[in-house]
Order: C-alpha cells, then structure tokens, then sequence
C-alpha cells in the first residue's frame, strides 16, 4: 500500500489549514476588514471560536507554534486582561451563536485554573454560545495537574488534546520536551476524572534521532491511553522561519525516505489497532464524530487540522490568531505587547491578511475537498461556485506525473487520490493553487 517516491516525497507544500495560505497574508489587509466581516455575520451563521494563548512554561525546540515562555506571572494577568478586552470589543460585533470553542497555543494550561478559568467566564458572558457547543482545549501534560483538570472539566470542556510528540526520551532530550510516559497517562486519567470525555493525542514523526523502533514503541504506548483521536503529524524543520529550531541538530533528522517508512509504520500500526485513517494526518476511532464526518461527506479543515466542526466562520481571539470568513482572512497582530496595546486602546487586533476572491474560493474548496474526501469533481465544485470549469482544469496537467504514478486517478473532470497517493495529498492539493511558485521554501516537507 506504501510507495516511496522520492520526487514528491522530498517536495515542500503548505498544510492548507486555508487558502489562500498565511503565506500570502499582507499588511494591506487588517482591522478595517475585519469590522467590516465582523459586522457582517447574520444571526443565522454559526460560528466557531479559537483563543489562543502564546505561553509555555518551557519552549520546545521542534515548536512552530507562536509562543514564548512565561517568565513573570504578571505576563499572564496582562495578557488575559487584556485577552478580555479584545472580547468586549469584538463580541458586541457578531450576531451568529457560537457552536465551537476551542482554547490553544502555546499552553492553555500554562494560565493556571483561575486565569482559565476567567476567560472561560467571559467567553460565556460575552457570546451567544450553543448549549451543545463542542468546547475542546490543546494541553502540555508537563503543566497540568489536579487542579487545573478540575477546572476543564467544570468549565464544560468536552475534549482535551494532549501533546505526547514521542515516548521515547533520547528523542524528547533533542527537542527540549521531556516527559516521561506516566506523565501523559497520569494527565490524561486526571482529566477523565474531571469529566472530559474525550482526549486526542498528537504524536510526531521526521524527529531527531527517531526510528522505526521508536515510532513502533510511541504508538505501542499511546495506544494504552485509548485515545479517540491521534494526529501524527511529520516535524517541520525551518529554522530559517523559526530561530528556536536551530538547537536541533539538522544532521540527526530523519532522511525523506525514512521519514515517510515512519509515517507509513504509524499508519499501519494505527490501522491494525481498529482507528480509521482521516485525511493525511489524523486517525479516529469508527465511533467518533471526526469518522462519520468524513463517512458523511462533512469533513473540514482549518487552522485546527481536520475538523468535523460545520462552521464557515472562525472568530480568532489573542495574539497571532486568524479570524476566517467568507471573504477575507485576518490575523491578529503576533507581538503581545503591540497587541495589549491595540485592544487596551480599544482598536481591533487584525494587523495583516488576505482578501479573498471567488476564484480563490473555488480553489479553496477543490483542496478542501480532495484533501478531506479523497476525491473531488472539478466541474460540480465550479458550477455550486458559478465558475467555468474551464478555468481549473488546466491543474489537471499538474498531475499527470503522480497520475503515471498511479498516486492518483484522473477521470474526465474528477481526481480521485489512490490508497498510495494519501501521503502526497498536499501535493496533489497544491495542484490547485495559484500562488505556489518558487517559494517552496516557505513551507514544510510535505511528507
């Protein structure tokens, strides 16, 4: 089922969390447009919530995330104060009730229960939120303890995300993560206790020193833990992007090729424990709602992954978070101090984005879909759209050479991804895409 191809398993494509990618986002676009698409949501849309938290207790080195270490507590006290802020402003704004809320970072925990706590107030008393609204929450299990499940799990929070990487410690000392297993078991129990129902585990391959006896004994072990979720996700190495990086020594990462035996052990192994494979990076159990979303044809990405979340507004809250609408993505400013600043003076955060066309649009759902069913027709993508088809087939001769491959089938207007085509799917994705050129760099091994 597995085929290395070194031509596209050594090739970079974005992860297509949107498009157009945050690659594209310029200074052109900021908080004018995002009162304007705030203004604009009808009391009929519903909506999801990100907050995002940009500290950690302790930076790991591997860490694309947009966060910094905690150091003084009052760091924290300001920025949830002014976290708040930014709530009173953007609150009054949006008509459609929240049917999702989700908390990451950085470290949510890294708040400590009674910070948490507070924005979890105040998130309530500011939105119309769903009585059945889905609320999840990413987690470091090196910062969580008794207290703080115990306030996830009164909060509401119905499911939790726990940061595992790898159980193998010679790997967790090359990145800065060290976490023995019982620490994740002993966190994740914790959190079942609180009333948690359901706990995700991110798992990683292409680290530093890692082998296939490695990702067999990590997957071995988290499978102990029962999760409902596992996102194995491949090491992104851009230390010219990220500075921390660069304490990883590049010479010990994995070659492309036994970064893609990795990805294929994780799968196989995750297979034969009764998951079900979801888009290129996720597994869930047959009972869990990512599964019948992706049976049922309701699969989405965004900046969360792969997502059984219906919503087509996301209303991104905190330093560096990206706020999605229909017709225009906006990020708010990254830098926490010039962020305090904005909301305190009561200026909304957007700092940078993208507008976009409905062209982008159309290319926007073929990678969606592809990336998400596996399969998508060009023709029936451009008439829902009111687009020509004539305008995307020509992508159709971008992947003439994985078609040879047989990685996937191209009949008539439909590409079909084929079982040894699901690790290049962000390849095939990129088929689609109109910015891509040169700029490979910007982005991660797709594989």
């Amino acid at each position: 089922m597995h085929l290395y191809i070194p031509e596209f398993a050594k090739l970079n494509a974005p992860r297509y969390t949107s498009y157009p990618t945050a690659a594209e986002f310029g200074s052109s676009v900021g908080a004018e447009q995002q009162f304007e698409a705030l203004s604009q949501i009808s009391v009929a849309e519903p909506i999801s919530i990100y907050v995002h938290v940009p500290y950690c207790r302790q930076i790991c080195w591997y860490c694309g995330c947009n966060t910094g270490a905690v150091g003084r507590v009052e760091r924290l006290t300001q920025y949830i104060d002014a976290l708040e802020a930014e709530i009173a402003l953007v609150a009054p704004l949006v008509q459609g009730q929240a049917i999702s809320v989700h908390f990451g970072g950085g470290s949510p925990n890294a708040l400590g229960p009674a910070l948490f706590a507070r924005v979890v107030h105040s998130l309530r008393a500011a939105f119309d939120i769903s009585n059945s609204a889905e609320w999840a929450v990413e987690l470091d299990p090196r910062d969580l303890d008794a207290a703080m499940a115990d306030i996830i799990g009164t909060a509401g929070f119905h499911r939790a995300s726990l940061g595992a990487q790898t159980f193998s410690h010679h790997i967790q000392a090359k990145i800065n993560r060290v976490q023995p297993f019982h620490l994740v078991a002993n966190g994740a129990a914790m959190l079942k206790r609180a009333g948690v129902k359901h706990l995700n585990l991110d798992l990683m391959y292409g680290l530093p020193g890692q082998t296939l006896d490695d990702i067999a004994a990590t997957i071995s072990s988290a499978l102990t833990l029962q999760p409902d979720r596992v996102a194995m996700f491949g090491y992104a190495h851009v230390p010219h992007m990220l500075p921390r990086q660069r304490m990883i020594e590049a010479d010990a990462l994995p070659s492309a090729e036994q970064r893609f035996w990795q990805s294929a052990l994780a799968h196989d192994l995750l297979i034969d424990a009764g998951y079900e494979a979801i888009g290129f990076d996720h597994f869930a159990r047959p009972e869990d709602s990512l599964t019948r979303a992706a049976r049922s044809g309701g699969l989405q990405r965004n900046f969360q992954g792969f997502t059984d979340d219906p919503a087509h507004v996301l209303i991104g809250l905190g330093s560096s978070a990206i706020s999605q609408f229909g017709n225009v993505l906006v990020q708010n400013e990254k830098h926490v101090g010039q962020y305090r600043m904005r909301v305190t003076n009561g200026r909304l955060a957007g700092a940078r984005g993208v507008l976009v066309t409905p062209t982008d649009r159309l290319r926007g759902e073929l990678i969606e879909r592809l990336l998400c069913d596996g399969s998508v027709d060009l023709a029936e993508v451009s008439r829902q759209h009111d687009r020509p088809a004539t305008a995307v087939l020509p992508c159709l001769e971008q992947l003439r050479a994985m078609e040879q491959h047989r990685l996937v089938k191209l009949d008539q207007c439909r590409v079909t991804l084929l079982p040894e085509g699901r690790p290049y799917a962000r390849i095939a994705a990129a088929a689609f895409d109109s910015y891509r050129g040169g700029g490979q760099h910007r982005f991660s091994r797709a594989v």
